[in-house]
């Protein structure tokens, strides 16, 4: 896809994403709306994967580290066809596929179970080290909140991943500055993240995570770094296409209203 289908998909997955969360009465808009324009631009365009084969061996793998921004994960599966309208619209429904965090029993094309927040990068180490033992060249992805990088867990596999020279191994943190309770830097600022990870060993670009062009060339950057663990943090915005969203720490968990729908459907429209 060129960039402006990809902006199409991406501004039809922010509709499914408000359409999910107002049928079900909760979720996680803020988060699902930051990531949305890398999630198009990777599973469109990079990540490799058989639809009829879920479960293929060599497919490249997405770890969805903050598993409550399902409602993004769901959008995408839907559009490339893992899940079914139905499916993606049964969110958080008694005994759906699509359950509130990312569940690899649950769902087809969904290769992380979630919960608990700074897991996703071990994981992906795992994955990526296992590639390696299987001579195998599937590419690993990961995506973390900068909320969650504070967790000490985080920092470990960062360090790990450098140690054990782990290529094919690409993060991608979705800095959005907002976490659950407030604005990051009121609960613990993470300071210069790109800084961080260099002096951790890794490649890292930042980018601007809602501009097409820079998603898909930093995409393409990291999958083509295949002797070193790489990093694109990009720069986003909580809530991003709904105005009264963006940028709202009450909008990280909440449903929006009949009202709130109609209105977010329009500016998306």
């Amino acid at each position: 896809m060129d960039n402006v289908q990809l902006e199409e998909l991406a501004r039809q997955c922010r509709r499914h994403i408000v359409r999910m969360i107002h049928s079900a009465g909760a979720g996680h808009p803020g988060g699902s709306l930051s990531a949305i324009d890398i999630l198009v631009a990777l599973y469109a365009n990079k990540l490799r994967f058989d639809v009829e084969n879920p479960d293929w061996e060599d497919r490249d793998r997405f770890v969805m580290s903050k598993g409550h921004a399902s409602p993004a994960v769901y959008s995408i599966l839907h559009e490339v066809g893992f899940i079914s309208e139905a499916d993606m619209m049964s969110f958080r429904k008694m005994g759906s596929v699509c359950q509130g965090h990312v569940d690899m029993k649950w769902t087809d094309g969904v290769d992380f179970s979630a919960g608990s927040l700074g897991m996703g990068l071990s994981f992906g180490l795992g994955c990526a080290l296992a590639a390696r033992m299987d001579s195998s060249d599937r590419d690993i992805w990961v995506m973390v909140g900068d909320g969650e990088i504070q967790e000490g867990q985080f920092w470990e596999a960062a360090m790990a991943a450098d140690f054990h020279s782990v290529g094919r191994l690409n993060l991608i943190v979705d800095r959005n500055r907002i976490q659950n309770d407030d604005f990051v830097e009121v609960q613990m600022e993470v300071g210069d993240v790109a800084k961080k990870l260099s002096s951790f060993g890794w490649d890292v670009k930042e980018i601007d995570g809602h501009s097409m062009e820079e998603v898909v060339s930093a995409i393409e950057w990291s999958s083509n770094n295949i002797s070193s663990p790489t990093a694109i943090i990009a720069h986003t915005t909580k809530g991003k296409g709904v105005s009264f969203m963006e940028n709202n720490p009450s909008f990280h968990g909440k449903a929006p209203t009949d009202e709130e729908l109609r209105l977010s459907l329009e500016e998306l429209s």
